[in-house]
């Protein structure tokens, strides 16, 4: 089946994550290294291709130096549990003053991650002056595990799928080992809470770039979906902090849809593995406790795709001057699947008046599966992005 539409039922209760204790995450990562607003797209060519009036596409693919959006909740959350459990309110949210803080003590981060959060936890320990272990599901491609192992990291093959990783990496927890997860499970929530609070980020960005261009938020907002973490974080942000309310869609892969699974149940279930989709970041079997009543909450829809509708939705990023991997580009498969289908359409309330707001939260983290896919190499679409984006009126909202 190449995708699946599902509907919540209307009488749910509103969910709120806990608000961020201290500190701003937005002005967290403007001390960052390499801090800059990642950009915003109108893209009137996927516009065109869809039926509707606009299609906005925010570029995660290059964020702090790293090709993914993940660094953002990394950073953060990491930030937030040194100072929780190691150095106090004495020593700033500020990576500068806790790697002087930390200096020559031997500590440790770990991590479970199918590849870009665990890249981001392993460049804060870089950062940091720490060590770093990393635990990664069997069948990882051999891109990302050298890539985590390029920032200094660790990093251990567990036999088994991403939840496995996960009850793997909390096993090291100790007085000189801090575990980041982005995921949460009962007695641990403080360090997923703000992993969601980090990636709040992107959403203020979008706002205050479309403020400045005097332009109405989206109405249509997707989030594609592992454990739910990041539709946590956009549906929070326009449930509760932006003016704009737009309808919120998750998506996952058709063989990892443990978020629509558990909104058809009506309570937080399991997608069996194998979890085998391309969508690497997104092949999670379980939602995470703490995302979960958050998404179930304000998710105003469901799509699960299959790999070969985020194949064509990679290369027609790339035909757009967009690098997307296959998560990245999970929305936009899930939007190919009902383009034409009336009914589908209608049952999201899309029509050529909508505004769709998309975000590619990924670039092309497995460089041979993107070459196979969109048959040319990430650095060939690099190379060519302003001449396609010329081509096809893509403009940048800057």
């Amino acid at each position: 089946m190449p995708f699946r539409l599902v509907l919540p039922p209307t009488d749910r209760s509103p969910a709120t994550l806990p608000a961020v204790e201290d500190g701003d995450p937005l002005e967290f990562h403007r001390r960052l290294p390499g801090y800059a607003p990642t950009q915003l797209l109108r893209v009137p060519e996927l516009a065109k291709r869809l039926g509707v009036a606009d299609v906005l596409v925010k570029d995660e693919a290059s964020r702090l130096g790293l090709p993914a959006f993940k660094m953002l909740g990394a950073s953060w959350a990491t930030s937030r549990a040194i100072r929780r459990e190691w150095t106090g309110e004495e020593v700033p949210l500020d990576v500068a003053a806790q790697r002087d803080a930390l200096q020559g003590s031997g500590r440790r981060l770990a991590a479970a991650t199918d590849g870009n959060h665990g890249r981001g936890v392993a460049r804060m320990a870089a950062l940091l002056g720490l060590r770093c272990s990393i635990f990664v599901p069997a069948g990882t491609a051999r891109s990302r595990i050298e890539d985590i192992e390029g920032e200094g990291a660790q990093v251990t093959v567990v036999d088994g799928s991403y939840d496995d990783a996960i009850l793997r990496s909390a096993e090291e927890v100790g007085p000189d080992t801090l575990v980041v997860s982005d995921t949460s499970w009962p007695g641990y929530t403080r360090t997923p809470t703000d992993v969601i609070n980090g990636y709040s980020t992107i959403f203020r960005e979008i706002d205050e770039t479309l403020d400045r261009h005097g332009m109405g938020g989206p109405s249509h907002a997707f989030f594609q979906s592992g454990v739910g973490s990041f539709a946590a974080a956009g549906l929070g942000h326009y449930r509760t902090t932006s003016v704009h309310r737009p309808f919120g869609v998750i998506v996952e892969p058709t063989r990892a849809n443990c978020l629509m699974r558990s909104a058809e149940a009506g309570q937080m279930s399991e997608a069996p593995g194998p979890h085998q989709s391309t969508m690497a970041g997104l092949n999670c079997g379980l939602p995470s406790m703490l995302a979960w009543p958050v998404v179930y909450g304000w998710a105003d829809g469901y799509l699960s795709v299959d790999d070969d509708l985020a194949n064509e939705a990679m290369r027609l990023l790339a035909g757009v001057g967009l690098v997307a991997g296959e998560s990245g580009a999970a929305s936009l498969a899930a939007l190919l699947a009902i383009a034409d289908s009336e009914a589908d359409r209608a049952r999201l309330d899309l029509d050529r008046d909508s505004v769709l707001l998309l975000v590619n939260t990924e670039g092309a983290t497995d460089p041979v599966n993107y070459a196979a896919q969109v048959g040319e190499t990430p650095a060939t679409t690099a190379g060519e992005r302003e001449a396609r984006r010329a081509r096809t009126g893509t403009l940048v909202l800057a």
